[in-house]
């Protein structure tokens, strides 16, 4: 399987060390946001990779909506559990909840489909920053700060017209963001397509926290660092 690399089995449970986070984030996804960094102090696995994982062993429904609970960190033994009501679970031993999945519609378990369309989201989603959450904060006079980049995947959802996506297309389709005090809330749209027609859409949640008035030569830097990362990854 394509996530083989991402994960390990322990006694029936997932385990996912922190370099096969890292390693999912930049290979897979593009992501270069430092909370995925092995030595990150407050380090967590990547959201789309617990979407990716779900995908994989469940399946993927027409209509599907992902809500995130919580950080999870390296090497924590997690169940995705197929709850009575229909509805998956990911939990850790002691119960603790990391994300629920709501599914309706049909489902498909083809492996194909299931990672044609895996890889098409994650490539997309692994663009949230700089390129869909930069330009949004400035319009809206706001960023994280700097020191301490704190966004959060907040939940995901989407429906398909047809499970017939093996070469599905993602593409932004427009954004809005919320202030509450030094919390935002930001809003990223997406539409599907297979063949240059619509087969569904979609739409993430994001929570920034730490708001602050926004200065272009501080986000500025901020994001040529980030790019100076990525540059550094890919060279190695």
């Amino acid at each position: 399987m394509f996530l083989d690399d991402f994960y390990a089995l322990a006694g029936g449970r997932l385990c996912i060390a922190a370099e096969q986070a890292s390693q999912f984030a930049k290979r897979m996804a593009g992501d270069y946001n430092p909370i995925h960094d092995p030595d990150a102090r407050r380090f967590c696995v990547p959201g789309d990779l617990l979407f990716a994982l779900v995908l994989a062993q469940h399946g993927l429904s027409q209509c599907m909506t992902f809500h995130f609970r919580g950080m999870v960190g390296a090497d924590v033994p997690l169940t995705i559990r197929d709850c009575e009501d229909g509805l998956l679970s990911v939990v850790d031993d002691a119960g603790k909840e990391y994300l629920c999945v709501e599914r309706s519609g049909e489902t498909t378990r083809d492996p194909d489909v299931i990672e044609a369309f895996t890889r098409r989201y994650i490539a997309f989603s692994g663009r949230n920053f700089p390129h869909y959450l930069q330009p949004l904060m400035k319009t809206h006079g706001v960023m994280f700060n700097p020191q301490r980049p704190l966004v959060i995947y907040d939940s995901m959802g989407f429906v398909l017209d047809s499970l017939d996506v093996s070469s599905l297309d993602v593409e932004f389709a427009g954004s809005s963001f919320e202030i509450n005090g030094k919390r935002g809330e930001a809003r990223l749209e997406f539409r599907m397509l297979a063949g240059g027609e619509s087969v569904g859409s979609g739409s993430k949640k994001l929570v920034v926290s730490g708001l602050q008035p926004y200065d272009a030569d501080v986000m500025d830097a901020f994001v040529e660092d980030f790019n100076r990362r990525k540059r550094d990854s890919v060279s190695v």
